[in-house]
């Protein structure tokens, strides 16, 4: 299952690529991709795992850029 998050008020490009390599790291993550330009996170995800991950995905991103919003467009 294909999940996009906004990730609003990433402040560098570093941050994204430390919530990437966090969000990898997780079980039932097949592919995940975060743009520092459109602010987007895509993950591929295991069915039946989908909040699971997007409240560990979540809890990753608060502690590199605690001031980013977290928001799940789909």
């Amino acid at each position: 299952m294909k999940k996009i998050i906004k990730l609003e008020g990433l402040c560098c490009a570093n941050c994204a690529a430390r919530i990437e390599e966090g969000v990898r790291k997780l079980d039932g993550v097949k592919e995940v991709s975060l743009s520092f330009m459109t602010q987007r996170l895509v993950l591929e995800i295991e069915d039946g795992r989908e909040d699971e991950i997007i409240k560990e995905a979540r809890v990753i991103s608060e502690r590199v850029e605690p001031d980013a919003g977290f928001r799940v467009l789909r």
